[in-house]
This record gives structure tokens, C-alpha cells and sequence, in this order.
């Protein structure tokens, strides 16, 4: 049965986008499925590799139109926000997304992934607040306008690079992530305090103990050592609960008991740790939930003030806190949103991050490779999408992504080649991956870059349709009707 180009490319980024799932995994599915789908020939995960990124062009490509060129031309105000990921290699991603302004009047969720858009995104070996701030005014030169806000973690490079933009003459806000905040508040509470050290020692000891044995349920959840106070209260709740299984010791104790309490190493010294920290945590936490969800505002400051009523009044985390709330108050009162919310979080750009690493790099978590996907992941897919991908042509394709470094190539040139040790050093025509609308080359080495006037042009439609894809969006992908889900759902029965 014979299927337009278009209808199996958009099946292939469904998979991709709704399925989240990865290039080889795509191509196994749909060898499977083909048959039953009529497809005579399946993508194999070279191709799929190749629509996705062909697929973050065209999101590069509709950005403008989608959000800088409505209502007359006069621009939606927009948030961006802007972060640094790392990859395998000396590469380094900075990418920058826009969220509408208004989005927690128009939406009762925290930002996804559907609800931003990228804006543009780059490899370079270092960032630093010089290369980030001319990274910016390019970016706001290419597309025609400028954001209202910039959202950032607790980054002073992106500080900088903010500083340095209002030095010329802008009048940008700087809004700072509430998590990153939060988590630099507790650990300037809690870092030096002698117990911590203890604590974290004897989770380890914990570990250790539990993990081979039938009591391996019980062993603490594992927390990165990178920013770990972002992500510290999850020890500490494991904790809480697992030392509420130890009683004072007494006579004629059960054996699983008995080895419970042999496994504890320094825990039980540090119960007045864990309950400080928790009655910190905990207001702290459900703050972030209600700012996250409804943005900052005069009714949302109001809740979080009651909030914290727990904790102490001369707390470093609740007087901090505060400060901190009561200066993004008064942004969000310049910016008009004191009744409608600001924005506060960067976590959907840490999730896009997440993703792009996950989604079809393997073991080889190329910079590269990870920033020319994560346009693709943002906002929505149409039919009108895979069409444009469609339409892009090969050539176009290696102007845009095809010249850049990639960790696999090496891999392959030098490691079963004795000798070849120094092309890695020699390597003058190195080049990164930097994608813009309506770019040009901008720094040396050269780059890549996209030029949206050579591409066809489509509108992104607002969604929050995410999740796996249903069978009835695989049978609108392809147009199949009824007799093929029909054929679908018979194959439960034989």
C-alpha cells in the first residue's frame, strides 16, 4: 500500500516527539509495524536522525513568524530563558527559549515543553559573560526583537552577560530561578554545620549495607553530588522514614529489626539534623510548588508568607527567601503581571536539557549532537511540519548541520588508528554547531547557522499535548481510517 513521504515522516517525528522515544528504537517500531501500515520501506535511524534535525531548522525557521510577526508585526512579549549544559568533549550548550509573558493567565500549569519555543542554540568550547552577551545581541539582532526578561539559573557568567547588556543601553530584567535560589540559601545554612558531613558519610555507610541484602528496598535514593542541595531533601526524607522503623532498642527484637539497626552506621546521631532540616524543607518546598504552578504574584506572595510561617523568623533560608520574593515582586510590578504571575522557574529548560540527552545519543552524549535536536523537542508538531521537513534538501541540511564536530567520527578516525593521537590537536578546521534565525556566521572557527529566509515558512500552534502517542494520533499520521485500526485492535485477540 503505497503512503506519501510526508505521512511517514510525520509518523517518525510522532514517535519521536509524543512516544519520546529514541532513533533506533523508532526504526525497530516501525520495522514491526510497518507491514500492518502498509510501508513497503522503513526509516532506518540514520534517517530518522536526519528528520529531527531537519526538524529543529524548520522550529528555527517558524519561530519568528510564530511569535515575533503577529498582530500587525508587533512582537508578543516574551520571557527568555537562557542556561549552559555539558556534553562529552570540550563543547558547551547555551541554549535560549521564549515563553509568552502572559502564560500563567492563560495557562493553570507550570511551563512545558509545548508552551516555549527555542530561540536559538550554541556549542562553544567556553562561555563566559563577554561571549554570552554577544551571543545575545546577535540573537536579538537576527530576529527583529528583544525580550522583556531574561530567566536564569544562579549562573554568574549569565549575570554577567545580562550586566553587560544593560551597560549598552538595554534595560533587560534579570529574574532568578527559584530552585537555584532555594538551594543556595540552604546550603549556605546548612554546609558548615558539623552533622551535615556526618549525614552525608553515613547514608553512604547505609548504602553500602543495604543494597546486597534482603533489605535492599530500604537503601537511600542516590542524589548527584552536583548541586546537591538542589535535590537534598529527598536523603533527608528517606531518612525521617527510615529511622521511624527504629524504636528505642528493647528486648526480644525481631530479626529484620536487628539488622535495620546494625545498618544505620551514624544515622541516628543526626535526627536533629534531619528534623531542622525538614521543618526548613518543607515549607520551602510547597513555595516552589505554588510559584511554579501560578507565578509570582500578590496572592502567591501572600500564600508562600504564610507558608514559612514555620520556620523561624530569624532563618537565614526564610529572610533570604523573602528578600528574594519581595525584589521579583517589584520586577513583576514594573512588567504589569502583579495580578497575573510571574514566571519564576527554568526547570523546562533543565527538562529540555534531560531530554535532548537522552532522546538518541547512546553512550556518546555529543554537544553537538544534543544542541541539534532541542529545537525539535520545543513547542508543537503539525502535519505542516513534517511537510516542511520534507522540503528541506540534503544540501541545505549539510550547510546547516552537517560540517561540525562530532565525537563519533573521532572516535571511529582515531581510536583504531595508532598515530592519528595528534589530528585531535591539529584539527584548525574544528566547528561548532550554532543555530539562529536569520543568521549569519559570527565567530571564528567558522560556524554553522540557519538561514530562515531559505525555508519555507509555517505557524506553530499552542498545545500541551504531550504523552505516548495514542493509536488515534498513529492513524491520523497516516491517514489510515477504520479499517486499519480495526486491524489494530484485533491483534490482542490472536
Amino acid at each position: 500500500m503505497y503512503r506519501k513521504k510526508t505521512d511517514v515522516v510525520y509518523l517518525v517525528l510522532s514517535l519521536f516527539f509524543f512516544a519520546r522515544i529514541g532513533f533506533r528504537p523508532i526504526a525497530r517500531v516501525l520495522s514491526v509495524l510497518g507491514p500492518y501500515l502498509g510501508l513497503l520501506k522503513t526509516p532506518c535511524p540514520q534517517t530518522v536522525s536526519n528528520y529531527v534535525a531537519r526538524l529543529s531548522i524548520v522550529k528555527m525557521n517558524t519561530f519568528v513568524q510564530s511569535v515575533g510577526n503577529v498582530n500587525g508585526g508587533v512582537a508578543k512579549k516574551t520571557i527568555w530563558l537562557i542556561d549552559i549544559s555539558i556534553g562529552l568533549g570540550s563543547g558547551k550548550i547555551l541554549s535560549v527559549l521564549a515563553l509568552n509573558i502572559e502564560h500563567h493567565l492563560q495557562k493553570e500549569y507550570a511551563p512545558g515543553l509545548a508552551d516555549v519555543q527555542c530561540v536559538a542554540t550554541a556549542v562553544a568550547d567556553s562561555w563566559n559573560g563577554e561571549t554570552i552577551a554577544d551571543f545575545l545581541r546577535k540573537v536579538i539582532a537576527n530576529v527583529g526583537f528583544c525580550p522583556i526578561a531574561f530567566l536564569k539559573d544562579g549562573g554568574t557568567d549569565l549575570e554577567k552577560a545580562i550586566l553587560l547588556l544593560n551597560e549598552q543601553g538595554s534595560s533587560f530584567e534579570c529574574i532568578a530561578d527559584i530552585s537555584h535560589k532555594v538551594a543556595n540559601l540552604f546550603k549556605h545554612e546548612y554546609a558548615q554545620d558539623p552533622l551535615f558531613d556526618t549525614f552525608i558519610s553515613a547514608c553512604g555507610q547505609v548504602s553500602k549495607k543495604l543494597k546486597q541484602t534482603v533489605l535492599a528496598c530500604l537503601a537511600p535514593p542516590k542524589v548527584s553530588t552536583k548541586a546537591r542541595f538542589m535535590n537534598l531533601h529527598r536523603s533527608i526524607e528517606w531518612a525521617d522514614k527510615l529511622l521511624k522503623h527504629v524504636p528505642p532498642s528493647g528486648k526480644d527484637e525481631k530479626p529484620m529489626l536487628v539488622k535495620l539497626r546494625a545498618s544505620l552506621d551514624q544515622l541516628p546521631a543526626c535526627e536533629t539534623f534531619i528534623k531542622r532540616f525538614l521543618r526548613d524543607a518543607k515549607p520551602m518546598l510547597e513555595c516552589q510548588k505554588i510559584l511554579k504552578q501560578n507565578g509570582l504574584n500578590l496572592e502567591t506572595y501572600a500564600q508562600c508568607q504564610k507558608v514559612i510561617e514555620v520556620i523561624p523568623a530569624s532563618s537565614s533560608i526564610r529572610i533570604g527567601f523573602t528578600d528574594w520574593a519581595k525584589s521579583h515582586l517589584a520586577i513583576s510590578n514594573k512588567l504589569e503581571l502583579n495580578q497575573i504571575g510571574l514566571p519564576i522557574s527554568t526547570d523546562v529548560l533543565e527538562s529540555l536539557f534531560g531530554v535532548g540527552k537522552r532522546l538518541g545519543m547512546g553512550h556518546v552524549l555529543d554537544a553537538n549532537r544534543i544542541s541539534a535536536h532541542l529545537p525539535a523537542l520545543c513547542g508543537t508538531l503539525t502535519k505542516q511540519d513534517a511537510q516542511d521537513v520534507v522540503d528541506i534538501t540534503v544540501a541545505k541540511h549539510k550547510e546547516v548541520i552537517g560540517c561540525v564536530d562530532s565525537l563519533s567520527r573521532q572516535r571511529r578516525d582515531v581510536l583504531p588508528n595508532p598515530g592519528r593521537l595528534e589530528s585531535l590537536a591539529n584539527d584548525i578546521d574544528r566547528r561548532h554547531l550554532v543555530l539562529i534565525p536569520n543568521s549569519v556566521s559570527w565567530s571564528e572557527p567558522p560556524v554553522q547557522s540557519v538561514s530562515v529566509s531559505a525555508l519555507p515558512n509555517t505557524t506553530l500552534p499552542d498545545s500541551r499535548t504531550f504523552g505516548l502517542l495514542p493509536w488515534k494520533m498513529l492513524s491520523g499520521a497516516l491517514s489510515l481510517g477504520g479499517e486499519w485500526l480495526q486491524r489494530a485492535k484485533s491483534w490482542g485477540k490472536t
